[in-house]
């Protein structure tokens, strides 16, 4: 493992994105998104998802653009097209936008179409979190997660997340809507681990804890079973209407997984009080749910705050592979 400073990271990575034609202010975007989920321990959607990043591009699936445009408004909704661009350009600009109606209206809705995947959503349901505000945000995928009770994939695994503002550590909960997502399958597959429950079945149709299996399968377990299979298909279809984009089905028709359709909500809970205010009602809860065992149970966002801090100062484990992938 080389360990690496964001800035390190940033000097290998923006001058490629520039080269590809983007200019320099989306360019710095795009890397420090990347750079971020390597610093929050986030590494199977960080650098490791650079190559394929680039390789899009070069496919034709990833336009070079500045981010999304409206295409239409309907109070505190708005309707944007992605231009087939950059995945996390676009959503960065999309909730940037829905912050921007909630600051006026106290709440804001836009729903994005024709974009590319936008790596960690984490990041996004943090972005407004770290302004204050409640994020709620989520995406449709290609078909990849078989519906409980069948055999063949025709549902997205679709994460969703929920975030909300919290001192320096903000609650951002974020999940696939298969128990484990594709990232953290090859995260643990590199690393020759087996998962810590079962997520997927098999070639003999065994439920197994074994990544390599499961991804050589592509029977990928959803999330709370059949729950997983219900909310999975509603969110696809959520995202589809809203954004008047494609669904799943319209998707896996397509040369990889492009021009998908995401939803950016934002809520100004300063309208409801205070930052100390907001933040003792998080903490109460925080301190309900870890009762009297707080060192062994983390609030979603916890860990990967910490992994930031400790990061910061010891620098981003980066395997050497991935490195010199780069060039």
């Amino acid at each position: 493992m080389l360990m690496l400073s964001p800035q390190e990271i940033g000097d290998k990575i923006l001058p490629i994105l520039i080269r590809k034609g983007f200019s320099e202010h989306a360019a710095r975007t795009i890397a420090d998104v990347f750079i971020e989920n390597n610093l929050e321990g986030v590494d199977s959607h960080g650098l490791a998802r650079f190559p394929d990043f680039i390789s899009s591009i070069d496919a034709g699936r990833i336009q070079i653009t500045d981010g999304p445009e409206q295409v239409a408004s309907f109070g505190a909704w708005e309707q944007w097209d992605g231009l087939c661009g950059a995945g996390p350009l676009n959503a960065q600009a999309a909730m940037n936008r829905a912050m921007e109606i909630a600051r006026e209206s106290a709440l804001g809705c836009v729903a994005l179409r024709r974009t590319n995947h936008w790596m960690r959503g984490g990041t996004y349901g943090k972005q407004a979190a770290d302004a204050g505000m409640v994020g709620i945000c989520w995406t449709n995928t290609i078909p990849n997660m078989i519906p409980w009770g069948g055999n063949t994939p025709t549902l997205g695994n679709n994460p969703i997340i929920l975030a909300a503002p919290f001192d320096d550590a903000p609650v951002v909960m974020d999940m696939a809507m298969t128990q484990f997502s594709y990232g953290k399958l090859e995260q643990h597959r590199i690393h020759r681990t087996q998962l810590p429950v079962a997520g997927g079945w098999d070639a003999d149709g065994e439920l197994t804890r074994d990544p390599k299996d499961i991804l050589d399968t592509g029977k990928l377990l959803p999330a709370g079973y059949w729950k997983g299979t219900g909310l999975a298909f509603v969110l696809d279809l959520l995202a589809s209407l809203l954004a008047s984009g494609n669904a799943t089905s319209d998707i896996a028709k397509l040369n990889g997984e492009q021009q998908i359709s995401q939803v950016f909500l934002a809520f100004d809970v300063a309208r409801s009080g205070n930052g100390e205010e907001i933040s003792a009602r998080i903490r109460e809860a925080i301190d309900w749910m870890k009762g009297d065992e707080p060192e062994s149970i983390r609030y979603p966002g916890q860990r990967a705050a910490e992994t930031r801090l400790e990061r910061l100062v010891h620098g981003i484990p980066i395997p050497e592979e991935t490195w010199k992938a780069l060039g």
